[in-house]
């Protein structure tokens, strides 16, 4: 009998594809330094276009790992905290070969 994929791999596998390219890795990298950050300040920390890293928040907030805010004429962005530690406990539990359950996973210290 197949085994439908549990919550918890699905969502692992959501919060890994939204970080499966390196502009994602380092806006994540730059906003959980950050309380918040404004797309427009961090634009200048990336050698690509505005357009595209607008398209790269858009996939990372659709994820859930950040959320944001539309303040005209600029969108404020921060890391969720909820699911951004929902992301750590998963990668943690499936980085240490525990199986992922039905339910959030807890990390074992």
């Amino acid at each position: 009998m197949k085994t439908p994929y549990s919550d918890d791999q699905k969502k692992m596998a959501r919060f890994a594809k939204a970080m499966g390219h390196p502009a994602r890795i380092k806006i994540l990298s730059i906003l959980s330094r950050q309380d918040c950050c404004y797309s427009g300040n961090i634009a200048d920390e990336f050698p690509i276009a505005l357009s595209t890293l607008s398209q790269h928040l858009k996939e990372l907030k659709a994820s859930g790992l950040i959320q944001g805010e539309i303040n005209p004429p600029r969108i404020k962005y921060c890391i969720n905290k909820e699911n951004w530690k929902q992301a750590q406990n998963l990668f943690a539990a499936f980085l240490a070969l525990e199986p992922l359950s039905g339910k959030l996973a807890s990390v074992r210290k």
